[in-house]
């Protein structure tokens, strides 16, 4: 058995038999690619691969190798980048607030309670769990009568929602950088924000010009929806993307 019979035996590059990773003559196409029985997760792992063994091989001939990353000093590169960016945003703010001044009205009369009480903007969806009254079911067990207080309720659903987007990144260890990677995760994120949108917009549902019941079924109904089409869209995009990645992969790091 020659030497070159040995390495070929043991070659991941896809000349040899059994081979993993196709030199660039022999990449298969995309039609060969949809014809694989194990698709997506077969490309991903040949993309891996190549790229280990490359790494590897590198390695093996220096001692030292050069980062395709560069690192800058922090001082001056990033510092004067940093001051650069938070002056121009400081100057923005001054140039609105001396351009647009807030309007002062009359004070506030402690006396006179306001007819609608709302909190600032930004916490419109923790006002809004405080109203799923409706849900806190009435138990046959208790007479009819609610386990617990519908302010109660609202309470424990905040904290509920709170803990589940505390704990979403322990749930999620995986390394995707764009949604279409994890069409899944994507799916939550999204029915995450546009529940944000539609439980704020029930807790002004005084001011929406909208039935209340109506309101009160799209709040739940709308995130869904989203998080399904965003789902079936990722997903079918995913094949595509991995594809485009893989063979961006082979062009800029053709074999030696």
């Amino acid at each position: 058995m020659s030497e070159n019979d040995t390495d070929d035996d043991v070659r991941t590059d896809g000349s040899g038999g059994g081979g993993i990773v196709a030199p660039d003559d022999e990449t298969p196409t995309w039609s060969e690619r949809k014809q694989r029985k194990q698709g997506l997760s077969r490309l991903t792992y040949e993309y891996f691969e190549r790229a280990r063994r490359e790494d590897q091989d590198l390695r093996q001939q220096s001692d030292y190798v050069e980062r395709d990353v560069l690192g800058f000093p922090a001082w001056p590169h990033e510092m004067i980048r940093n001051l650069a960016l938070t002056s121009f945003f400081v100057g923005m703010i001054l140039f609105v607030s001396a351009a647009l001044p807030p309007e002062m009205p009359n004070p506030a009369n402690s006396g006179v309670t306001p007819a609608i009480i709302l909190p600032d903007w930004y916490l419109y969806w923790s006002f809004g769990l405080l109203k799923l009254g409706p849900l806190n079911p009435n138990l046959s067990i208790l007479g009819g009568q609610k386990l617990m207080a519908d302010r109660t309720y609202g309470v424990l659903a905040n904290v509920v929602v709170v803990g589940f987007v505390a704990i979403v990144p322990f749930l999620n260890k995986g390394s995707a950088r764009r949604p279409v990677e994890q069409p899944f995760w994507a799916a939550v994120g999204m029915a995450g924000v546009i529940f944000s949108f539609t439980i704020a917009a029930l807790s002004i549902k005084n001011l929406v010009p909208m039935d209340s019941h109506l309101l009160f079924d799209l709040t739940f109904l709308l995130p869904i929806v989203c998080a399904t089409i965003t789902y079936a869209v990722l997903k079918a995009m995913r094949e595509g993307y991995m594809f485009d990645l893989n063979r961006r992969y082979y062009r800029l790091r053709p074999p030696k």
